[in-house]
């Protein structure tokens, strides 16, 4: 086992995944996992990095142990977890500086069926896409943001330049660079310009999921 390859191949899955290396340690319940593992590849001393260690942080980097002991196998195979990094408005504005969410999200939780490895899920909160999503539900997307004009039409997360975070369908404003946001139960939100947006890939219904740390 190269540690220098162990690291980088933790390091790939931390960017991928935007966690720092703290937190993922933490969810690991191995507070000083990755920085014991920086220490013995500066110092030479190749003792107290285990498997055990490696198997624990696994889960956590959406990966296998295989793959990080040695690069067997997928970087990020197919699983059911994805971890809420926050609320997302569907009626009710969220504004994410103020949300008090820790660097590595609120918490993981169980799908009932696979999701991408790079998707992040958001907490709805709020009745105005009803009947689409109820308050409770849980919307996945991508964590990489799409370009806007590529949204359009689509329901998408979204996160305004003013710093409010909704759930929502995309439509071109009125003026160049500027966003309509469509809601099923409530009048339109006219005239945004948007710092982030990801179309949906998928809804779990609230009671459909579980926690899952």
């Amino acid at each position: 086992m190269e540690l220098e390859d162990v690291l980088q191949r933790i390091e790939s899955r931390l960017a991928t995944l935007g966690l720092s290396a703290h937190a993922a340690s933490l969810l690991a319940k191995k507070p000083d996992a990755i920085r014991n593992l920086k220490r013995a590849i500066k110092s030479g001393d190749r003792r107290g990095v285990t498997t055990e260690t490696l198997s624990a942080l696994a889960p956590v980097l959406r990966t296998t142990a295989a793959w990080l002991i040695g690069g067997d196998g997928e970087a990020a195979p197919a699983g059911n977890r994805v971890r809420v990094v926050g609320k997302i408005g569907a009626g009710a504005e969220i504004l994410p500086e103020f949300e008090q969410i820790p660097p590595e999200g609120l918490y993981e939780i169980e799908a009932p069926f696979p999701i991408p490895a790079e998707a992040v899920a958001f907490l709805i909160e709020g009745d105005s896409m009803w009947p689409r999503y109820d308050a409770g539900d849980v919307v996945i997307c991508r964590r990489e943001a799409a370009d806007a004009d590529e949204v359009v039409g689509f329901e998408a997360a979204v996160r305004t330049a003013d710093g409010r975070r909704f759930l929502k369908r995309v439509q071109r404003g009125a003026k160049a660079g500027a966003f309509d946001l469509e809601s099923h139960n409530a009048a339109p939100i006219r005239g945004v310009r948007l710092d982030w947006a990801a179309p949906i890939q998928g809804v779990v219904r609230a009671g459909q999921w579980r926690r899952a740390n």
